[in-house]
């Protein structure tokens, strides 16, 4: 496979305005995106914007990541704590970080074993923990360390190098099968994630997609249905391991009651998993704005009913903005047709 896409894209290409930021009565700026829902059948409910869309999933596709590590009978005796690490953009708290370091020495490995790189933790206990004891932060404490951890653990049951990162290394190869067999089509190409792993292109409508295949598998079903069945159940259980506190994903999975199982990405992707309803949501803010994509899939979780307009989550997300001194002083509003 090429690095290169076939031909020139651009992503903001049929865009339509999402969200948009109002101070006083004056509309201050306007995200434009694009966003799908699309049914289990393939029919796609909605759509804004250009469904179309060539995008880079970014971290948004980690259960589509993880689906090799169960498929492959590597992952069976993992918990369900094991399995939302594996889907998630933590935040390099102790929790996360423990499990990380504990999963790891079970498979007779270490933080050495990882190729994620290292990255300073998102949490603010921990990075005052780092600095008070003098301590650097390590590859646990990557945002991606939990999926990394699965992939070592892929890699002992393929018998591949150590370099498991490299987009021609079999992990990566069976990542890439499962993805373009979930999403429905080949990616026309890849580019490289934070964590050094390749990212693979889809279209938004083909992302949507597979988040309804996750959506409406059943647990009675094949080996690939029961490991998106495992995926979702394990985040819904486990919302903090996905995040961690204040974060938009395990925030909005905490308040759908496990009716909705949220996942973002870098450059403002984010998907979402409706298995009452058997949907699936993938959106993409095109100029990467990720307050815009928090408050869109709040709207369109809203929309489908797994989110109570009511909930207090919803007003950190969209809704009354206020200054520091608590006054009221605009709003985040989806745009007029959306949502």
């Amino acid at each position: 496979m090429s690095n290169k896409p076939p031909m020139a894209e651009r992503i903001d290409t049929g865009a339509a305005p999402l969200v948009e930021i109002w101070r006083g009565d004056l509309c201050e700026s306007v995200h434009h995106g694009h966003a799908v829902v699309v049914r289990d059948t393939g029919e796609m409910v909605a759509s804004f914007g250009n469904p179309e869309a060539l995008i880079y999933p970014r971290s948004s596709c980690k259960m589509l990541q993880a689906l090799p590590l169960l498929e492959s009978g590597a992952g069976r005796d993992l918990t369900p704590a094991h399995l939302a690490l594996a889907c998630a953009s933590h935040q390099g708290a102790q929790a996360h970080v423990s499990r990380v370091a504990r999963w790891l020495a079970d498979l007779g490995l270490g933080e050495p074993d990882l190729r994620c790189g290292c990255q300073e933790p998102q949490d603010v206990a921990e990075r005052d923990r780092l600095i008070r004891s003098g301590a650097r932060p390590s590859q646990l404490h990557n945002n991606c360390s939990g999926k990394h951890a699965g992939f070592v653990m892929l890699n002992q049951r393929l018998g591949g190098d150590a370099d498991y990162e490299r987009p021609d290394h079999p992990v990566q190869q069976a990542v890439r099968t499962a993805f373009e067999e979930v999403t429905g089509m080949p990616s026309p190409c890849y580019g490289i994630d934070g964590c050094s792993a390749p990212n693979f292109a889809t279209r938004l409508s083909a992302l949507g997609r597979a988040m309804a295949q996750f959506a409406a598998a059943d647990a009675q079903g094949g080996a690939r249905a029961r490991a998106m069945v495992a995926l979702r159940e394990a985040m819904a259980r486990h919302p903090d391991l996905v995040a961690g506190e204040t974060r938009a994903c395990t925030d909005l999975m905490r308040a759908s009651g496990g009716r909705a199982m949220v996942k973002t990405g870098a450059e403002a992707v984010f998907v979402a998993i409706l298995p009452q309803a058997r949907l699936g949501i993938a959106l993409k803010i095109v100029d990467g704005g990720m307050r815009a994509a928090e408050a869109a899939i709040t709207g369109l979780l809203i929309r489908h009913e797994v989110l109570s307009r009511e909930d207090p989550v919803v007003a950190r997300y969209l809704g009354p903005m206020h200054n520091r001194r608590a006054i009221p002083v605009g709003a985040t509003r989806l745009a007029e047709g959306f949502a």
